[in-house]
């Protein structure tokens, strides 16, 4: 009698390889300060902007300096580490006093230096908003600038970033402060500013 044949042991089917699952990283949360602005106020911002250059083209001067609350601040520093304008030497440090002087002077029938046609052009833009207050009703917004002024048969460029803190007031938005740096306000000039970038 023939012996039966031991049938083979079954090969167990190979398991699929273990694939390295890489470690998650740790998310990256935006900065509470800056939250995403909705288009609405961004577009209401940008157009307030854009007026402040007209007028300043426009050299409607007045206009411009009622844009600014009763203790706004006009800001140029003369380096871009300043931290401050006050006591320490600025291209521009002007409260509404002061602006007006300055206007008062430009239009002075014997202002020398405004003698000659004269004009500027201001573009804006990369405008950002870095805070809002609810509460205070006031933002910070940093933007970018370019302005081309023709004086004396020269052109001269500049160039910089814009930061505006802004107040919300019945009348629109007013301006607190405003800090202007030129990336080249220390470059050498025959002639100095004679009016607000």
């Amino acid at each position: 009698m023939a012996k039966k044949k031991k049938a083979a042991p079954r090969k167990k089917a190979a398991r699929p390889a273990k694939r390295s699952v890489p470690a998650r990283r740790p998310a990256v949360r935006a900065k509470a300060s800056v939250p995403a602005a909705d288009g609405a106020l961004l577009g209401s911002v940008e157009r307030f902007l854009y007026r402040q250059a007209e007028l300043l083209d426009g050299r409607r001067w007045d206009d411009f300096i009622e844009l600014f609350t009763a203790d706004g601040i006009y800001w140029m520093p003369a380096s871009p580490e300043q931290t401050t304008g006050d006591g320490v030497p600025s291209i521009f440090y002007e409260d509404r006093n002061l602006m007006t002087v300055r206007m008062k002077r430009l239009r002075h029938p014997h202002a020398w230096s405004q003698m000659t046609a004269w004009g500027t052009s201001h573009l804006i833009g990369n405008v950002a908003i870095e805070t809002d207050d609810r509460r205070t009703g006031e933002l910070v917004v940093r933007s970018r600038f370019h302005v081309m002024e023709f004086r004396h048969d020269a052109t001269r460029h500049f160039a910089g970033s814009y930061v505006h803190h802004l107040r919300r007031t019945s009348d629109g938005f007013r301006i607190k402060l405003q800090r202007v740096d030129a990336v080249n306000a220390q470059g050498p000039y025959e002639y100095v500013l004679q009016a607000w970038l």
